[in-house]
């Protein structure tokens, strides 16, 4: 019985683990971008439009986890895909276009 509960208690652990690294990925990521968009030398090479675009969602990201601690990993596996969306496309653009500004977040 004691081993059955400890298998039962280690994919609670598991779960909640992997749902509170999701929850540091998502947060940090969404500050590095601010972060890394808000950069001087970088700040010049991006639109305003896209500027705001980035800055928009990455505010909506940044509140949406302030109203949001107990999500589920799923959720906060979607809303990261949801930021890359906005932010990778043009920071790929940024980045072609020569900037070579350092290291974008969350690629290696």
């Amino acid at each position: 019985r004691m081993v059955k509960e400890a298998e039962s208690y280690k994919k609670q652990d598991e779960e909640a683990k992997d749902k509170v690294e999701a929850k540091n990925k998502l947060e940090n990521y969404a500050y590095s971008v601010r972060n890394t968009t808000r950069d001087v030398q970088l700040k010049e090479k991006i639109s305003e439009a896209d500027r705001k675009a980035i800055d928009n969602a990455v505010d909506d990201t940044i509140k949406w986890l302030d109203s949001n601690q107990s999500a589920s990993k799923d959720e906060f596996d979607h809303k990261m895909s949801e930021l890359e969306k906005v932010v990778n496309p043009i920071m790929t653009r940024v980045y072609q276009a020569g900037s070579g500004a350092g290291g974008f977040p969350g690629e290696a």
